[in-house]
């Protein structure tokens, strides 16, 4: 398994678009994705750096794997 870096807010929102996330709303310093089919949210912290443990939960939420999104990113 890769490691998780440490990305911007936009960068990890758009990774997250590729899957078919989108954002629903924005409250306060986060930002809330939704996917249709799909019963959690996922809530990005909008910081100037979505820490490692942060990014991991949400990965592991959005049910897909580390090296996915790795893979997501880099397109």
């Amino acid at each position: 398994m890769a490691p998780v870096p440490i990305l911007r807010t936009g960068e990890v929102v758009k990774t997250f678009d590729k899957f078919g996330w989108q954002v629903a709303r924005q409250r306060g310093s986060h930002i809330i994705l939704t996917k249709e089919g799909h019963p959690a949210t996922l809530s990005v912290p909008k910081h100037s750096e979505v820490a490692r443990g942060t990014l991991r939960s949400l990965i592991a939420t959005a049910g897909i794997t580390v090296d996915e999104f790795l893979e997501a990113l880099e397109e």
